[in-house]
């Protein structure tokens, strides 16, 4: 029994946050993280276990301020109405509740999906806390820049956070850059876990009630 109830979560007030899972991430993309489009089979695994499912995206102007023209790191990469800005067509939107675009103003640039808003102006902080979020699950792309940001954000808002590390990938422009992005997500509070313990401790958990 004491077994048993260790294996048990409440996922009721948890959202699962999709970070930047986007074309250009993904291998044939113009910033391809390697073995981006592997989260995707992972994420969508998880989808289904939260009431609440948020999607951030990338979604620059053309002469944003991150792009090597413009004397940013970057290639150009995410551009607004392209198709790498599009959501990898594999990843189950059926669970999504909310798509939250950062990046939107050429002379700023914008890794934490807290840094974004929905169509209507909403910041991902307050979207979450409207739907009684207090626990986040992030997943995404890529683990050393947008994900690391966005966790670290989430955790200064007040939320509980868990980071889902085969949910995700890294650059890794250093090798190691996403180890030690993920030693910094556990240092400042983050549980750092796979989907494997989210699902055995879902197993008898109720069904989610979705939250639009």
């Amino acid at each position: 029994m004491a077994e048993q109830a260790t294996r048990l979560r409440d996922f009721h007030d948890a959202a699962l946050i999709v970070v930047d899972v986007q074309n250009d991430f993904c291998p044939g993309g113009s910033l391809a993280v390697p073995e981006g489009d592997e989260v995707v089979p992972v994420i969508n695994k998880l989808a289904p276990l939260f009431p609440v499912v948020v999607a951030t995206q990338d979604w620059h102007p053309p002469n944003h301020c991150s792009f090597r023209a413009q004397g940013g790191p970057w290639p150009p990469h995410c551009v607004q109405g392209s198709p790498g800005a599009e959501l990898h067509p594999q990843l189950d939107r059926s669970h999504i509740v909310a798509y939250v675009k950062k990046g939107t103003r050429p002379e700023k640039d914008a890794y934490s999906g807290f840094e974004g808003t929905d169509d209507s102006g909403n910041p991902l902080a307050e979207l979450l806390r409207q739907r009684g979020i207090k626990k986040v699950y992030v997943t995404g792309l890529a683990t050393d820049y947008c994900v690391r940001a966005t966790v670290l954000d989430a955790l200064k808002e007040g939320f509980e956070v868990h980071a889902v590390a085969d949910g995700m990938r890294a650059v890794n422009v250093k090798p190691g850059d996403g180890e030690r992005a993920l030693e910094e997500m556990r240092a400042v509070g983050a549980v750092v876990e796979n989907s494997d313990a989210i699902l055995a401790a879902a197993h008898d958990a109720p069904a989610p009630t979705a939250r639009v």
